[in-house]
């Protein structure tokens, strides 16, 4: 394992008391700034994030759109197959912004590496789009990869769902869904910095911070407009991947966070009922690493993804 990289939680930080933030991603950090996301700006942010497309190495791979699987599904496919699985990715951007084009880079990582096609599913977005909008879409293009896995020479039973952020929380809620519904089930999960309890939102102790890349502030606009209210005792089912209270019989699953990261409290706590429940989960806890720190090119963001190739090789291929 990485020397920065832990399979425990480290009591000494919190949600409420992070780290202090790695050498290494010190220029990152204030590359990004503080991103505010609320009413007054979703929209502008969503407008730069089409302008401002990440440039990546094409190389070894084909990018094509596949509206046939779901509407704005992008499929990434290796130009030599390695493996008969694949792994479906979900986008993050806290259910308000972003689109599949945001994990392109990372999915023809995925895809060259490991030799496996790449889904890099969209949906729909919050506010415009509330609960259960953006899961149901999750699942449509779930269940389209699943009815063309043939055409795709993909073994359904080798399907890794996997995504970040609020992708992740996404992928977390989708794997419960059709873990009830029967059918053809994942054979594991990726949560990457996952967003699953809109309760944190609600922490107050959580707001002095200020976490970098993704506050609490940005936190509660995004429940709350993901949910259509403001979080509550209530939820419904599906919605926040932490308020599910069996968590039995779910597929193997990786979770990995950062000690300076506003998710760090709510990854651990659901890793660790994952495990208590008698899951296989895999839990990495990356010292002084931010919200997204993994999609700069540094040495700390290498090792993070080369866990998580590991992982999908292990179930996906």
């Amino acid at each position: 394992m990485h020397p920065d990289f832990s399979d425990r939680a480290d009591p000494a930080f919190s949600s409420a008391n992070p780290g202090t933030i790695a050498q290494e991603l010190a220029p990152l950090n204030k590359a990004i700034g503080w991103l505010i996301i609320n009413r007054f700006t979703y929209r502008l942010m969503r407008t730069l994030g089409r302008r401002s497309a990440p440039e990546f190495d094409q190389t070894g791979i084909a990018i094509t759109e596949r509206p046939d699987l779901s509407a704005g599904t992008v499929l990434v496919t290796p130009n030599e197959r390695k493996g008969s699985g694949a792994l479906f990715l979900i986008h993050g951007g806290g259910f308000v912004i972003g689109s599949p084009q945001d994990v392109l880079p990372k999915a023809a990582h995925f895809a060259r590496t490991l030799g496996i096609p790449v889904i890099c599913t969209g949906y729909r977005l919050a506010p415009d789009a509330k609960f259960p909008a953006a899961l149901d879409d999750c699942r449509d293009a779930w269940m389209g990869l699943v009815a063309r896995a043939g055409e795709l020479s993909i073994d359904p039973s080798s399907i890794v769902i996997g995504g970040y952020s609020a992708g992740a929380g996404l992928a977390a809620n989708l794997v419960h869904r059709l873990h009830d519904e029967g059918g053809v089930r994942p054979a594991a999960q990726l949560l990457i910095y996952p967003m699953l309890d809109d309760r944190t939102a609600l922490r107050n102790e959580i707001d002095k911070p200020r976490h970098r890349v993704w506050s609490n502030r940005n936190n509660l606009f995004a429940w709350t407009s993901f949910l259509g209210h403001t979080p509550t005792q209530d939820c419904a089912d599906y919605a926040a991947a932490a308020r599910r209270k069996d968590l039995s019989g779910l597929p193997p699953t990786w979770l990995g966070v950062g000690n300076c990261d506003l998710f760090l409290d709510e990854g651990r706590a659901y890793s660790q009922r994952l495990s208590d429940a008698g899951n296989d989960c895999t839990y990495v806890e990356v010292d002084g690493a931010i919200h997204g720190f993994d999609m700069g090119g540094t040495d700390l963001a290498k090792a993070f993804t080369a866990s998580q190739v590991e992982f999908v090789q292990r179930f996906g291929c």
